[in-house]
């Protein structure tokens, strides 16, 4: 049975390298995800984006498919995957729960898809890849040894700051300036 395997990550950079290591590694373009920023998105540039489709992967990799997409409470990303296709489609209307309900139709819990969705709304990426059970201890390796957020340490500093869950109706994040 598939499974869907997620990783948070503080840098999109760091999104970057796992998924050129998933794909070097053999898992499947159409198998993999991404959702982060990359310091270049902008509110101006992410309609252009925002009609990502499924059609991308194929030889040149996921990473050829990136485009931008806003999404409410996150603001503008670069997206590519199947789960950057279901995103689009919140954004657009057609699916409920926006990016929580696209990670939550992928098979990860709500808890999970709620973090997930607030480290990227605070400048992190997500990669998320579609594993059949013979692959999994790879993905695992590969994304575990690209140190991803512990996710326990992160949502008790997302809670100490008054953080209770993901919301979309927010205003994108913006860091406090030090």
């Amino acid at each position: 049975m598939t499974r869907t395997i997620t990783r948070s990550y503080d840098t999109y950079e760091t999104a970057r390298s796992v998924v050129t290591q998933l794909e070097d590694a053999g898992v499947a373009s159409s198998d993999i995800s991404v959702i982060g920023r990359d310091g270049a998105s902008t509110e101006s540039n992410a309609a252009e984006g925002a009609g990502i489709g499924a059609g991308v992967g194929g030889a040149a990799g996921l990473l050829a498919g990136l485009g931008m997409l806003a999404i409410p409470g996150i603001g503008p990303v670069v997206a590519a995957g199947w789960l950057a296709s279901t995103a689009a489609g919140a954004v657009a209307g057609a699916a409920a729960g926006g990016i929580v309900g696209s990670f939550t139709s992928a098979g990860v819990d709500k808890a999970e898809a709620e973090y997930h969705a607030e480290t990227v709304r605070r400048g992190g990426s997500v990669v998320a890849v579609r594993a059949e059970p013979e692959h999994e201890a790879t993905i695992v390796s590969i994304m575990d040894g690209a140190t991803p957020i512990d996710r326990t340490t992160r949502e008790a500093e997302y809670r100490s700051a008054g953080w209770s869950r993901f919301d979309e109706t927010a205003t994108p994040y913006r860091p406090p300036v030090v």
